[in-house]
């Protein structure tokens, strides 16, 4: 079953290029770099060799999302801290989510390494999560975003070329750092995705999930990468809270429901730089259980029910997010 009508209306691919192409001249003033690269296609910078910012992480995210989400900053109290906070909408929250924003590409040509999400994925459509959702795109031209703190050249354009089956030349790709404002910003957007991948992984009928809401605290930004992916994982590990509406039957959920917050793991608790250090700084060496958010509600269009699972941790979020909120976390530990 495809769930989006290949042959109509706007595909993921076609929606992000169209945001990216900035034919309302968008980039002004958001301290970001578009230019063509020679033997490859559209770079654009959002904060490797430019500043960028809050308002570049918020096209990002949607570029992320291919425009099929809303995503915008309010603030949230965090025991006394107040944090900046990351909200995401979005009324198709398998194809933007799942098909589009996941990260779920490591791009590591020789000599370059970052991690690939965005609607590309759905023109090489190489996870089993495309053929198990029946979709796949062949776009003429194709948007890739990537987190790294190097900038892709010829020969990464080239490598996405191959395996998506797109001409380099028609690829668009976006770059920003987790030690970015931008990357910040797109990172901490994922609430509602980790979900949704979750709920994947353990089997759950994603397509009964019709509309998501999630929210997560956008951290300070961090002075290198590593500490940035820390921070950012931390957000939604232990602050992020996602409502998701769905149809069908309530038993399910209420079996399922206790696996899907990141309390499920035996390694929640601590920061997440220290797991990610335990593990050798390896992901897939990461108990699966922990990627997800923190607190996941759910709302039966079908029967009114709502189900909640799982809490915030506001100690942890304080004591990752720094030295000064650490502090104050040690003291009420």
């Amino acid at each position: 079953m495809l769930l989006m009508d290949s042959s109509s209306e706007m595909q993921l691919n076609e929606s992000a290029a169209g945001l990216l192409r900035d034919p309302a001249g968008l980039y002004r003033g958001l301290r970001i770099s578009q230019r063509a690269i020679a033997g490859g296609g559209t770079l654009i910078d959002f904060g490797v060799e430019v500043e960028g910012g809050i308002g570049a992480g918020l096209l990002l995210a949607h570029a992320c999302l291919a425009r099929l989400g809303a995503v915008t900053l309010s603030s949230e109290h965090i025991e006394g801290f107040t944090f900046p906070s990351v909200e995401v909408t979005t009324d198709a929250p398998v194809a933007a989510c799942l098909l589009s924003q996941y990260a779920g590409w490591q791009i590591n040509p020789d000599g370059y390494f970052g991690m690939g999400s965005g609607p590309i994925r759905a023109a090489a459509a190489r996870e089993e999560m495309f053929e198990a959702l029946g979709y796949r795109e062949t776009p003429s031209q194709a948007v890739g975003i990537i987190e790294s703190g190097q900038l892709p050249d010829a020969e990464v354009f080239q490598y996405l070329a191959g395996k998506s089956g797109i001409a380099a030349e028609r690829i668009i790709l976006a770059v920003a750092p987790t030690s970015s404002q931008a990357g910040n910003v797109q990172i901490v957007a994922r609430s509602v995705e980790t979900a949704m991948h979750k709920l994947y992984k353990l089997g759950f009928d994603v397509r009964r999930v019709v509309s998501g809401f999630g929210t997560a605290p956008l951290p300070p930004v961090a002075m290198d990468d590593l500490t940035g992916i820390g921070r950012t994982n931390d957000a939604i590990l232990y602050g992020g809270r996602v409502t998701l509406w769905v149809r069908g039957d309530d038993q399910s959920i209420a079996e399922l429901g206790p696996q899907v917050p990141s309390s499920a793991s035996e390694t929640h608790g601590r920061p997440f730089l220290e797991i990610f250090q335990t593990a050798g700084r390896d992901f897939y060496a990461i108990d699966p259980l922990l990627f997800s958010p923190a607190q996941i509600v759910f709302q039966n269009l079908d029967t009114g029910r709502v189900q909640c699972f799982g809490a915030v941790d506001p100690a942890v979020l304080l004591e990752s997010f720094g030295p000064g909120t650490g502090d104050a976390a040690s003291r009420k530990r």
